[in-house]
């Protein structure tokens, strides 16, 4: 019902804004055109939902194999289960859109921050392909090889993804706007006005940037309300990412603007 809404012709429920998502959805898949902010704005949110993603790939293909309220539902080795190569297909396709795109940007700018940015991204594919492997290989090679491997990537990974997000994501330049809050010239730029709420964002991004470490304990990584609650965590991690990453945006805006006035005069 929400894709034949999403789709439907009929001017009802912001036909054009339904109609924008649709397209930058599709630039997103296919970066053939100069990324704009939108692109990789929503881009990053996916990666975000890539546990959603892969969740609503398992589902419709237990309904397709007709695996629904069965005991195959609870198999790993099912067709559907956690042994499908389908799973990390799915979770690693809103990273690698984002690579591209990023990949793209340095196409068109020349910019060598793109090709970090890529480098970032590229950073999340041996996490999720060494966790696969867990239920491809002998245990003992799990234990002694891939699982360090798998932690290695993980991470660097998070701290990665962390300092990218306060430093260029945000661009709070090491903390230097939190604790240089008394300087008139920064303060006038923060929309949060407030120390504590940049002291928060960045000590709650650390802390939800590693919730992945659930997964070394057997008894969570299995517990299904575990699950659904880090799931939930990583959405309220990037809806609280987005006004930051809106402010930083505004706040480069606003200077472009400035400048141009200035020469205009």
């Amino acid at each position: 019902a929400a894709v034949m809404l999403l789709i439907s012709p009929f001017d009802i429920f912001y036909l054009s804004s339904r109609y924008y998502l649709l397209k930058t959805l599709w630039r997103i898949v296919f970066p053939l055109q100069a990324i704009t902010f939108s692109d990789f704005f929503l881009a990053d949110i996916l990666t975000s939902m890539s546990k959603v993603l892969s969740d609503l790939e398992r589902s419709v293909c237990r309904m397709i194999h007709r695996q629904v309220a069965t005991i195959a539902w609870f198999e790993a080795d099912s067709v559907c289960g956690s042994h499908s190569v389908m799973i990390p297909l799915v979770l690693v396709l809103p990273y690698l859109f984002r690579l591209f795109q990023c990949l793209r940007q340095y196409k068109d700018t020349g910019e060598k921050s793109s090709l970090l940015n890529a480098l970032k991204y590229s950073t999340a594919v041996p996490v999720i392909f060494l966790s696969a492997l867990k239920y491809h290989v002998f245990p003992d090679k799990w234990t002694n090889i891939y699982r360090p491997l798998w932690l290695m990537s993980s991470v660097l990974n998070s701290m990665y993804s962390f300092y990218w997000d306060v430093t260029r994501d945000w661009d709070m330049s090491c903390f230097t706007r939190v604790f240089k809050f008394g300087k008139p010239n920064l303060c006038s730029y923060l929309f949060h006005g407030r120390k504590w709420v940049y002291c928060w964002v960045i000590g709650s991004n650390l802390i939800l940037r590693c919730t992945w470490t659930y997964k070394l304990s057997a008894h969570l990584r299995h517990n299904y309300l575990t699950v659904f609650t880090i799931t939930a965590l990583e959405i309220f991690r990037r809806f609280q990412w987005i006004f930051f990453r809106v402010e930083n945006e505004w706040n480069k805006m606003s200077a472009k603007s400035y400048v141009q006035m200035s020469e205009d005069e």
